[in-house]
């Protein structure tokens, strides 16, 4: 899939207005979809941090715009954001094929690598404005959060008596992991996903039944 067609998958359908609102409003809001679009397609791109000009580019719009809908960048950061989320939000929690807990843990590699290589250049971008960005702290800390409950609420109470299995685990399935493995170490995804199950599988081999 080529990097139009990665970002084609995130992009957000503006609303059709109801019938009692009136034409500025549904322009405005036609606008801010587009300057959203215009901001994933430069990031699934590689552009980890585009500039206004090169959103107003795409989006097809003036430069004042980008600034007129979003004031600051955390709101536009905060749209991206949603938009991203309402398109993998759910992949990660989708029912196992597994029934014994080690599976699931297992499983959780692939279902991992698959949304850390479609969100990989939006999580990178996160990174690189985290630092003057509230709000993209706060939703990294969300996202870690949400992906380390998803892991130990499949784990028994004996796994969870062994702390350091627990946070083992956690490191391995993390995206810092799993970028250090595909973009360091240059490995493919298959690769990727094998180092990693044989990880987590000398560690399940000595965890506690």
């Amino acid at each position: 899939m080529n990097d139009q067609g990665k970002a084609s998958q995130y992009r957000l359908t503006a609303a059709k207005p109801a019938q009692e609102q009136d034409g500025r409003r549904h322009r405005s809001q036609t606008s801010q979809t587009l300057i959203v679009n215009a901001m994933l397609e430069l990031v699934a791109q590689g552009h980890l941090e585009p500039s206004a000009d090169q959103i107003a580019e795409i989006a097809k719009v003036g430069r004042r715009s980008v600034f007129r809908h979003f004031k600051d960048m955390d709101s536009l950061y905060r749209e991206m954001n949603a938009s991203i989320t309402a398109t993998v939000g759910l992949a990660l929690d989708q029912p196992f094929q597994a029934t014994e807990w080690r599976g699931k843990v297992l499983e959780l590699v692939d279902r991992r690598a698959a949304v850390f290589e479609k969100l990989k250049p939006f999580m990178l971008s996160a990174q690189v404005h985290m630092h003057r960005s509230p709000f993209l702290r706060s939703a990294h800390v969300q996202f870690v959060r949400q992906a380390r409950e998803l892991l130990v609420k499949h784990l028994p109470k004996e796994a969870m008596g062994d702390a350091t299995l627990v946070e083992a685990l956690d490191m391995l399935l993390t995206f810092g992991t799993w970028w250090r493995l595909r973009d360091v170490q240059g490995l493919s995804v298959a690769k990727a996903k094998l180092v990693l199950r044989r990880a987590i599988q000398a560690l399940l081999e000595g965890s506690a039944s």
